[in-house]
């Protein structure tokens, strides 16, 4: 089926309407489609194009669909996904995938190495308007000189410079895993029509503003393993088919979570504890790599001075504050590496202790005279931002800071992070799984980007290092040396990491959210 064009949109009446009539019936509901799981998103989808015109749920969607050469483990590094192996040259500056066999387009097509190459000229063309043509054609860093298959079975990249990241941005999911795509998504006049992939499901329909269904790909191939890890390992189509249902209200999924009209959404926070005590439905807390943080202008004329950078950490109670936050349902991680990644060693657990005491010595030390220091936030219903500055403001007014609270919308927030204008600010940020990007969100030279929070030389140095140096070791020293600078000089502090609270009817086994996206191959139907 095609995608519909229906300009149509089911409004939050409609939607309460709807569930409303299921919850009457939800029994009849599930006789009527008893192969079929009802998943609700916030939103609709952006398109069906990868990498194209797409946020987060787009993603979370699509990347069920269509697959790219590497993929992410759990863990966040990068392994062989459509293909088999990766050899990297000597020099750093040539790639040679070795596709896997017998991997099928979801229109029967085998694919081969010339697929591959259509699709990533596709990409190529400013035309298409990828995502993340910059990070490949040179104005963000890495070129790709050439793109060759020189067999059916192997595809080949060269690069201008070695680059420790190059894989990783081929995974990212934003850039929808630079998929492999049949060249039959497109229409006779070349215009986008609907994704063919390889993935574990296919897509069936859109219904513009109501929903997307998928079904599952019967002659789906799965890469090696013998359980999910990520986007790789074990891949099962076991749920005949998913419906992505558009509801935008916390409040309405809830309802349908509980009458049985759907079988998984994303629930808040403060609504979890209700939720683990129904009998039908099991709650996940999945953390990602997001950061939640308070960030400290070091060219504020007060908070330039270190001591005081440090004083206002040594005075909070960050345990505390994380478990008021997130209800509970997170642990403090200060450092810019996520718990979960390759690379958090025990190093990245070291973080800041609790001590007031200290903290006014400092103040003290830096002849702090009780200037006023500003906390920018904002009032998200997702993020911790407002919460996380009031506790902070009572902790550090507690120590003899003057600390007061500016609440903002989020786009003047949002523009004054841009512009450096504020003095501190609590900032989520999204999640980068490689810690050399994590640490490029916020680092950098200030005169030439004002967003920069981290202007050191010395630590810009060591990331610098970090997107060449491809030594999983090696690097492994390079991020122990920057947590430890980073502690130090507490340009931020990083408080915890996100955590999304998602509520799945007990009909549905094995749900899994990665990153914030459905992974719809790792669940089945209860027997």
């Amino acid at each position: 089926m095609s995608s519909s064009q229906s300009p149509a949109r089911l409004t939050a009446p409609a939607t309460l309407l709807l569930l409303a009539m299921s919850a009457m019936n939800a029994s009849a509901v599930f006789a009527q489609n008893p192969a079929q799981i009802v998943v609700a998103q916030p939103a609709d989808i952006r398109s069906t194009n990868p990498g194209v015109n797409r946020d987060n749920t787009t993603d979370g969607v699509i990347l069920n669909v269509v697959e790219g050469l590497v993929g992410y483990h759990e863990n966040g590094s990068v392994g062989p996904l459509l293909a088999k192996s990766i050899n990297v040259s000597p020099d750093g500056l040539t790639y040679t995938f070795k596709l896997r066999t017998g991997v099928k387009f979801h229109n029967g097509d085998a694919m081969t190495s010339a697929d591959v190459l259509w699709s990533w000229n596709r990409y190529m063309n400013p035309k298409t308007d990828w995502r993340c043509l910059s990070d490949f054609d040179g104005r963000s860093g890495t070129k790709v000189l050439s793109a060759t298959a020189p067999d059916a079975q192997t595809f080949v990249l060269q690069i201008d410079k070695p680059s420790a990241i190059f894989l990783d941005n081929l995974a990212r999911t934003d850039c929808a895993m630079a998929a492999v795509i049949s060249k039959k998504s497109l229409k006779a006049d070349g215009s986008w029509d609907k994704p063919i992939g390889t993935g574990p499901y296919k897509f069936d329909e859109w219904k513009r503003g109501e929903y997307v269904t998928l079904s599952a790909f019967a002659d789906y191939q799965s890469p090696p393993g013998n359980k999910p890890d990520g986007y790789l390992g074990l891949k099962k189509p076991q749920i005949p088919q998913v419906k992505f249902l558009d509801v935008p209200d916390m409040s309405t999924s809830k309802a349908g979570l509980q009458s049985g009209a759907i079988d998984a959404g994303q629930i808040t926070s403060s609504d979890v504890k209700e939720l683990k005590a129904n009998r039908n439905l099991n709650v996940i807390i999945p953390s990602e790599a997001g950061k939640n943080t308070l960030l400290m202008q070091t060219n504020d004329p007060v908070l330039k001075d270190e001591r005081i950078r440090q004083a206002i950490a040594l005075s909070l109670d960050m345990k505390q504050i994380v478990e008021a936050a997130s209800e509970g349902l997170a642990h403090v991680n200060n450092s810019a590496i996520y718990d979960k990644s390759l690379f958090y060693s025990a190093e990245q657990k070291k973080g800041y202790a609790y001590n007031p005491a200290k903290a006014k010595l400092l103040l003290q030390q830096a002849g702090y005279r009780g200037q006023p220091i500003m906390i920018q936030a904002n009032k998200r219903a997702h993020v911790p931002s407002y919460t996380v500055a009031v506790l902070s403001q009572a902790m550090m007014q507690a120590v003899g800071i003057n600390a007061q609270i500016e609440v903002l919308e989020w786009a003047t927030q949002l523009d004054r992070y841009n512009s450096g204008n504020y003095q501190m600010s609590s900032f989520t940020y999204s999640s980068r799984l490689d810690p050399a990007l994590s640490y490029e969100q916020f680092s950098g030279n200030k005169a030439k980007q004002s967003r920069k929070v981290w202007d050191d030389p010395a630590a810009q140095k060591l990331i610098d290092q970090s997107f060449v140096e491809s030594d999983t070791k090696k690097r492994q020293v390079l991020f122990d040396q920057l947590h430890n600078m980073l502690i130090a000089k507490t340009p931020l502090i990083v408080l915890y990491n996100v955590t999304d609270s998602w509520a799945i009817r007990k009909r549905v086994n094995g749900y899994t959210v990665w990153e914030s996206k459905p992974l719809m191959w790792t669940s089945s139907l209860a027997k």
